[in-house]
């Protein structure tokens, strides 16, 4: 109920593309455009807002599963690029930290120079003052968050209560419970303590990248 209300107080620059995002798409850019700070686990793939256009291509081709024309996967991949502005605008810029599994580095999509333009857009947005990026190594073991990736949401109005968001094939939940919020925040909590510090997370990126030569072919 919360997501809906703040869905229909205001209209966005999503309202263009409405015949191309389900409805719990768009609620979710509408949540995602209010928030103030976000703390994301992401098991299986980079986070859509610190995705490349290429990266994205690839993984929005996937998901529809040839059901879309690729006029309507074009639709979506500028989507997804346009919510990264919340990253790089200059007035009170999204706070956003993640913490991703070493799988996701290691998971192929596309070619090895799709990857490559990924690992440099992770390291590029690791240095912005807004943006914390930790990866969780394979030695970390089993861990709070097996059952899946999810995102902790702060809004910057004191009246709208934190929010996760768990994303299926299907459809979105969204637990604003506190008992369960405290759940996820502690989860996110023992995710990051268990993951590189930053500079040892860029340095995996960097290693990904000394790893893939092939990617530097076109």
């Amino acid at each position: 109920m919360h997501a809906l209300a703040r869905t229909a107080r205001t209209r966005g620059w999503w309202d263009a593309y409405a015949d191309s995002l389900p409805g719990d798409y768009a609620t979710y850019i509408q949540l995602e455009a209010e928030a103030a700070f976000i703390r994301s686990f992401d098991g299986t793939l980079v986070h859509g807002l610190l995705q490349t256009e290429n990266y994205a291509r690839e993984v929005i081709r996937s998901a529809l599963m040839g059901l879309s024309s690729p006029a309507e996967v074009e639709r979506r991949v500028e989507v997804r690029m346009t919510r990264q502005k919340l990253l790089l605008r200059e007035d009170s810029p999204l706070r956003f930290w993640t913490v991703i599994d070493e799988a996701v580095l290691t998971r192929r999509i596309g070619s090895g120079a799709v990857m490559r333009e990924q690992y440099d857009r992770l390291l590029g947005l690791a240095d912005r003052d807004n943006v914390t990026i930790q990866v969780l190594p394979f030695t970390a073991g089993v861990h709070p968050a097996t059952a899946g990736t999810f995102a902790v949401m702060e809004f910057r109005e004191p009246y709208d209560p934190d929010v996760v968001y768990i994303e299926s094939m299907t459809s979105s939940l969204y637990v604003e419970k506190d008992e369960e919020m405290y759940w996820y925040t502690l989860a996110f909590d023992h995710l990051r303590a268990a993951a590189l510090d930053i500079e040892g997370s860029k340095a995996l990126i960097a290693e990904m990248i000394e790893r893939s030569p092939e990617a530097v072919r076109p």
